[in-house]
């Protein structure tokens, strides 16, 4: 498979994510909305939307992170870069993306030794649904995979641009 289809590929599993987040949002604002009236009209609250609105909150960052970076929508302090020259930024942004894609590799290795050791050891959360720590945990670890990937993909896109201007250059 050629690089373009992997990266075809990739941005279409980030676009599936955030469809799923979206969909979260949506489920989010209708629980909220549900245990409002029957917090306050009925005088009957449920015991589990709090906890699965956590939840929910939880997976939403970690499921369009890279999808964010990919549209160049994270905050920025450019302040420094807009000073730089085109080809001394490219290599800033190549730089501190293969970075940053450590520290998410890092995470990664960490999260899924932490779920696989939830997992072996059967540990559910300690309250009302008692759900597995290991799927909760999963989310992070997903999450810090795509967004490595996106971050490689972004380093090698700006190293690229910084050969280009160079050699544009001399």
């Amino acid at each position: 498979m050629s690089l373009n289809k992997l990266s075809s590929f990739f941005d279409k599993i980030l676009l599936f994510f955030t469809s799923i987040a979206g969909i979260l949002v949506i489920c989010l604002m209708l629980l909220v909305s549900m245990e409002v009236v029957l917090r306050y009209f009925f005088g009957k609250p449920t015991s589990w939307v709090v906890e699965v609105s956590e939840y929910i909150l939880l997976f939403i960052p970690f499921l369009v992170g890279a999808w964010v970076l990919r549209e160049e929508g994270h905050v920025k302090m450019d302040m420094l870069l807009i000073q730089l020259s085109k080809k001394n930024r490219a290599m800033v942004i190549a730089v501190t993306s293969f970075f940053s894609a450590l520290i998410c590799a890092i995470l990664t290795v960490f999260g899924v030794k932490t779920a696989l050791y939830f997992y072996s050891v059967g540990y559910k959360t300690p309250t009302v649904l008692k759900l597995p720590k290991s799927a909760l945990i999963s989310v992070i670890f997903f999450g810090m995979f795509l967004l490595f990937i996106q971050l490689m993909r972004r380093g090698y896109s700006h190293l690229k641009e910084w050969k280009r201007l160079r050699a544009s250059s001399e």
